[in-house]
């Protein structure tokens, strides 16, 4: 167990302090930033977007009890040290006023134009998408729009990594429950996102972090052990880096050389992956030698390999094979005078600029007009997201595409480097055989393969590329196309991609024919009377759940085994009998109405309670003390069992929550609009306040209410032994309107944190 001491030092470290910044200090700590790559530029747009968002966020309050403000202008500063443009920065600046506070996305376009707002709208629609959910479906569509987003404008991830790292860092305000989420969520997709986009600066940090939350033993543990000898690894590390910029100095290259420990995350893994302890873990530590030429790169490689003894086989030039993230850089492994392992990376400074800020390194930040990707670098930085997008293209099946993007994604695969007969490099996911290298060539060839040489010699097509082979694809117009076998050889996703899309377009109606005989051996093996199930509505649904565009795609999945025929069939199934329960459900609650009100249901009228219920009059309604709703609140109506309609807001948990056998029972509901403007009756209602502990906190909440003349029902006060105070207060008022003024006024007492009404 780590001790105390070390667990409070790396908080410091890696969490955002609280409070302890000002808004206008952030503020001038962004400009600060800006100047410093672009000194003369007219900063006048991001001034107007920081007034704006600090107008628009006034009255609103993080979980860490700093005004709102703070999130976006530490957003916008990430990006500035990415140096990113103008545009980006006020867009990140502004990000959540759309969202959070009531500035429309039109009143944005017209005080910032188009591109502010569309970028402002990307980010928007990307926090509303939610990681947590467990269909397949659901998690398949979102990372379609997330790519999407990317696709229209590559900023919009870049805001929303910036985004989630500021999250991240600022995630003990959080719930234990809501800790775990947020890091398995930034572990899952905007790590390896930000990865694949080269950002290093963002992706270890977000690894670091995500471990803390995942593996908080593990994370302090580690950090203990490598704290306990910091001294001595220090000086091993000062050592060597002298020594190396002695020997440059002296071989005349101009080279900036430091040291450090490599990022917890990045030591976890190779613990996990290679099964060894901390101390079986022999390059902790990296070297890295900036130099200006990929010349000096290669000089001082030689240097190098004189001044250490190299490690067999753990030399890798990445600057002629460069990652497919963009990273480019020489790594070699060395042993010390000492005996002590340790790794020495050589780049260029631009390589470095590129290692840690991958795609928005060739982002160029103009002085009039947008920020925009440098030309002739697009084709080269962007090919991964056309790819990603050419597979959402071609993909029908929710699984089979999250399959290949979570593959994709995967950040921990190997990569081996081969040659074309003409000398281009190809980089594929070790394990790979000559039909993943044809398929990187192209659809055609991989579709019309016959045969492999590599370097000049006849192989099967499940050889094993090696890095350095030279690889030669034979092929024949005769060729009837690829075997179902070659999916289980190939390793690369783009190569399982196109031998299932050959399959559904070459063999589409085979596939449908295919498809139908299958439904029909199911149906009669089972018992079940196909011509009852398939009827429009359950197909629909069907097609719906597994996002296909015809019913002849869903049997051309099931035919070429992308779906299986008893997943269509139960889905049916269990439509046809949730409409049974439903038309069951219906004809019981149309009795009990009738029972109770002594006749059949009729159209809506105003009732004395102030709620128009559609299709009914005459009967009890009464208001759920669960979330107790008020004029102004959405509703809907839940017939109970003998004792009339109780009326829930449409955000009531226990609505949200209501079991599927038990929806039928809602009703439309609405306020009568005479009820809405007079304000003459009073409703009960509920808040619960949020506060950090102080003398005269509660004086300071009674006197918001009595200068309203609004009378506190009942008040309840928790407090912890940190200070954090939670005030839950019952009190009767005319509507939303003036319960929104009342808890607007009371946020601007010192120490709320947050108000929130309760919802069942």
């Amino acid at each position: 167990m780590a001790n105390e001491g070390m667990k409070e030092k790396l908080d410091i470290e890696l969490e955002a302090p609280a409070s302890f910044t000002s808004p206008e200090e952030l503020y001038a700590d962004l400009i600060r930033s800006i100047r410093r790559y672009h000194p003369s530029d007219d900063i006048s747009m991001i001034e107007k977007a920081y007034r704006i968002a600090d107008k628009a966020h006034a009255n609103q309050k993080r979980k860490s009890g700093e005004p709102y403000i703070i999130h976006p202008l530490c957003v916008a500063i990430i990006l500035a040290d990415l140096e990113m443009d103008k545009e980006t920065l006020a867009a990140a600046i502004l990000h959540d006023v759309v969202e959070d506070t009531v500035m429309t996305l039109d009143e944005l376009k017209g005080e910032f134009g188009d591109e502010v707002a569309l970028l402002v709208d990307g980010v928007t629609k990307l926090t509303q998408l939610s990681w947590s959910a467990d269909k397949v479906e659901l998690q398949a569509e979102n990372l379609r729009k997330m790519f999407l987003a990317m696709a229209k404008d590559i900023r919009v991830i870049l805001i929303k990594l910036a985004d989630r790292l500021h999250n991240m860092r600022t995630l003990q305000y959080q719930t234990p429950e809501k800790q775990k989420e947020k890091a398995r969520e930034t572990l899952d997709i905007y790590s390896p996102i930000a990865h694949r986009l080269g950002i290093s600066k963002i992706k270890v940090e977000l690894d670091d972090l995500s471990l803390k939350y995942l593996e908080p033993e593990v994370y302090y543990d580690l950090a203990e052990k490598i704290s306990l000898r910091k001294e001595a690894r220090e000086a091993f590390v000062d050592g060597i880096v002298q020594e190396v910029k002695s020997h440059m100095e002296a071989s005349g290259i101009k080279a900036k050389v430091d040291g450090r420990v490599k990022h917890f995350f990045s030591i976890y893994r190779k613990m996990v992956n290679q099964n060894k302890t901390l101390d079986q873990i022999y390059d902790l530590f990296a070297v890295r030698i900036i130099v200006e030429t990929v010349k000096d790169c290669y000089a001082a490689l030689g240097v190098i390999h004189e001044l250490y003894k190299p490690i067999p086989g753990r030399f890798k030039d990445y600057i002629a094979m460069p990652k497919p993230n963009m990273y480019q850089s020489l790594h070699t492994t060395l042993i010390s005078s000492n005996g002590q392992p340790f790794e020495i990376q050589i780049r260029t400074f631009e390589m470095h600029r590129t290692a840690e800020y991958g795609i928005a390194a060739h982002w160029k930040y103009k002085e009039s007009g947008s920020g925009q990707v440098a030309a002739g670098s697009e084709e080269a930085k962007l090919s991964w997201l056309r790819q990603i997008l050419e597979w959402q293209r071609d993909t029908d099946d929710s699984k089979e595409f999250l399959s290949l993007i979570k593959s994709d994604l995967n950040l921990f695969s190997d990569t081996v480097y081969c040659f074309t007969p003409s000398g281009d490099v190809k980089n594929l996911p070790s394990g790979s055989t000559p039909i993943d290298f044809a398929y990187s060539i192209h659809s055609a060839v991989g579709n019309k393969m016959v045969g492999a040489r590599v370097n000049g010699k006849l192989v099967n097509i499940d050889y094993e590329i090696q890095n350095g082979d030279r690889i030669e694809i034979i092929t024949s117009q005769n060729s009837k196309g690829p075997s179902r076998d070659w999916l289980s050889l190939v390793k690369s996703t783009q190569a399982k991609n196109k031998i299932n899309q050959w399959f559904k377009n070459e063999l589409k109606e085979d596939n449908i024919l295919r498809g139908k005989e299958m439904i029909d051996r199911y149906c009669k093996a089972k018992g079940i009377n196909y011509s009852e199930i398939s009827k429009p509505e359950y197909m629909e649904k069907v097609m719906t759940r597994y996002a296909f565009r015809d019913w002849d795609s869903v049997l051309a999945s099931i035919g070429h085994g992308g779906l299986k025929e008893g997943q269509v069939i139960n889905k049916m199934l269990e439509e046809k009998e949730k409409k049974q329960k439903k038309e069951i459900t219906d004809a019981t609650i149309l009795n009990e109405l009738t029972d109770m009100t002594g006749k059949a249901p009729e159209i809506a009228k105003k009732s004395k309670s102030g709620i128009v219920v559609k299709g009914i009059h005459d009967l009890a309604v009464r208001f759920s003390r669960c979330c107790n709703p008020v004029p102004g609140d959405e509703i809907v109506g839940f017939v109970t069992r003998g004792r009339g309609i109780s009326i829930h807001r449409t955000d009531c948990i226990n609505m949200i929550n209501l079991p599927e056998d038990e929806r039928a029972r809602l009703i439309d509901a609405e306020w009568q609009k005479p009820e809405m403007d007079s304000g003459s009756t009073t409703y009960s209602t509920e808040i619960k306040v949020y506060a950090n502990n102080r003398i005269g906190l509660f004086v300071d909440i009674s006197k918001v209410f009595t200068e309203r003349q609004i009378d506190i029902k009942s008040m309840n006060v928790r407090t912890t032994k940190q200070g954090m105070a939670t005030i839950i207060m019952t009190f009767d008022i005319h509507g939303v309107e003036e319960l929104n003024r009342l808890t607007d006024k009371i946020r601007q007492i010192e120490s709320v944190l947050d108000i929130e009404r309760s919802t069942g």
